[in-house]
This record gives C-alpha cells, structure tokens and sequence, in this order.
C-alpha cells in the first residue's frame, strides 16, 4: 500500500512567483509583499522539505516590494536552515533579479533574460499642451518641493538634480544588495555590472549572475534524485467575475500597458 505520508522520498516545495512587482498587482495577477509573504510561509512550512525552489518569471518593479519579498526569502531560510534555489524562466530582470538573488542558487534556463540592475523614473510634461488648449492649471502647496515633478509644470533647474539624487540611492541600495549576495561570483567590474544591462541566461551563468542552466524539475531531480517529490505551493484562486472578466475597468486597462511597457524593454 502506498502511503504519501509515509514516503521517505526528498521533498522539496515549488512556489510559482510571476509578473510585475507591485504594491497593487493588477487585474492578471503579479507579485507583492502583500501575496507573496503568506506563500512563502507556506512554502517553508512544508513537511520534511529539503529545499524551497522559487520559480521567478518577472520584469521588476517596486523597489521596496523587491525588497520586502528577498528580506521574507532570506528571514525563512535562516529560522528554517533551508536552502533556496531560484529558477528562472523568461526574466529575473531588475527588481526580479532583486529577488532572484535571495536565493542561495541561480538557475536559469539558457534563453532567460537576468540582471538589469540599475533605477529608472519615467513620465510626460504637458505644460504646452495645457497652453495650447486655454487650460489654466490651479496648484497651492505648503512646502516649496511639494509638487515636484509635476507633469502639467514646466521642468525646475532644481528637479533634474533632485530626481538624479535620489535614482542614485535607490540604485546604491540595489547595488549593495547584489554585492552582499553575489558579489565574489561575479565576473565583471562593478560600472558594467551594475549600468542596468542584462543578458540571456546562458551568458549570466558565464558571468556570475547565475549558477548554473536548467529548470526546477531539473534541478531538483540532479540535486535529490529522481524519486524527489516536488510539492506545488498555491496561492488562492481568482473568483470566477475576475477569470471571466479580465480586463473590463480602466485600472486594469493602465496596468496591463504598463505590464506590457515593461515586458517590452527586455524585447519580450
């Protein structure tokens, strides 16, 4: 009689994290502290698991929610003493590669896309297009750099500056996170590391940003045999209104442009 429960086969537990990071993921789902820190409990919570896998598919994101999800990663694995191994499939690009390097081990398929490493701020100025339609704009703050980079303003001398400051911290806290994880494995001098240039996945191994090629079922099987059980981890199901309808509100119309706008600059 076979009794799951009382195999003696490697466990390992496999947690699927896909798409943009984001505090609000949209309408199709993404990746946010919010969602992810619960699956990742459960995920470590598996009985008898020799090893959390972290299948990351992601473009990046929110800094700070990149930041969350790695710090959960790596809080668990030191409570639980557990390796993580995080495999990539199309990206772990910017705030996915953030993440990705939570892990104790990269794997990454030879067509993935990994790194971008670097901070980018983007947006529209439309003070003349406010003149040339007779619009007069009303704005009162209290706090002279309240309405800073205000679309509908002209550019200050001083927001150029202020802006460029602080992309330069947000891409120190980046930096210093991939040196603390990964920085004796890689191969090149920090200013071309670290300039937001990725590559395929066959080339990040060759240069340090992951370990080696291949895929979660793969991996677990070369690492724990292959009898290892692997044990999916779930988050909730979608209700049936938003499988159904899934892309009806504005909100989600935006979100998925600006889902596409950041799939599109890795060229996927």
């Amino acid at each position: 009689m076979n009794l799951p429960f009382l195999s003696r086969h490697p466990r390992v537990a496999l947690l699927r994290l896909a798409g943009v990071i984001s505090p609000r993921p949209g309408f199709s789902g993404g990746i946010s502290a919010a969602a992810a820190l619960p699956l990742l409990d459960r995920a470590f919570a598996v009985k008898r698991a020799a090893a959390v896998f972290l299948v990351l598919n992601s473009p990046g994101g929110s800094a700070v929610q990149s930041s969350l999800v790695a710090a959960h990663i790596r809080r668990l694995a030191a409570e639980k003493k557990l390796p993580v191994i995080c495999c990539v499939e199309d990206a772990a690009a910017s705030g996915g590669y953030w993440i990705a390097c939570a892990a104790d081990e990269v794997v990454a398929d030879p067509a993935s896309i990994l790194g971008s490493i670097g901070v980018i701020a983007a947006g529209f100025g439309f003070p003349a297009a406010l003149e040339k339609l007779g619009v007069e704009r009303r704005v009162r703050t209290a706090g002279e750099e309240k309405s800073f980079w205000d679309p509908f303003s002209p550019e200050r001398p001083g927001d150029q500056a202020r802006l460029e400051a602080l992309l330069t911290e947000l891409h120190e806290e980046f930096r210093a996170w991939v040196r603390s994880r990964r920085g004796a494995k890689l191969k090149l001098p920090e200013a071309e590391a670290f300039s937001g240039r990725f590559w395929t996945g066959r080339r990040a191994v060759e240069l340090g940003f992951a370990d080696r090629l291949g895929d979660a079922v793969g991996e677990a099987k070369r690492r724990f045999g292959e009898k290892v059980r692997i044990v999916p981890v779930h988050g909730p199901r979608p209700g049936l209104l938003r499988r159904l309808l899934p892309g009806l509100s504005a909100e989600a119309v935006l979100a998925a442009a600006e889902e596409r706008a950041m799939w599109g600059r890795l060229g996927l």
